[in-house]
């Protein structure tokens, strides 16, 4: 008997579950972002973290990634 279409959807779902623990959380982009911007003696303001998200996003390589970058940007801008 053969399961294959089954094997192949549980194939993608552990796919998918490695992938996402393997990407950095959105606090863990947000805190890399403010500590490289300290570090290099920027101030700390809205656009400079603006900036490097816009970055982070074009130079993200997934869907799932780009997508945190987007809800940090939206973040941002919440009022």
């Amino acid at each position: 008997m053969h399961h294959t279409g089954s094997l192949a959807v549980t194939d993608r779902k552990i796919a998918d579950y490695v992938s996402d623990a393997v990407l950095p959380s959105q606090q863990e982009i947000l805190g890399n972002i403010v500590v490289e911007i300290i570090q290099a003696g920027k101030h700390l303001n809205r656009k400079a973290i603006c900036t490097r998200l816009l970055r982070g996003q074009e130079l993200a390589t997934t869907g799932k990634e780009k997508q945190r970058y987007q809800t940090l940007i939206g973040m941002l801008f919440e009022q």
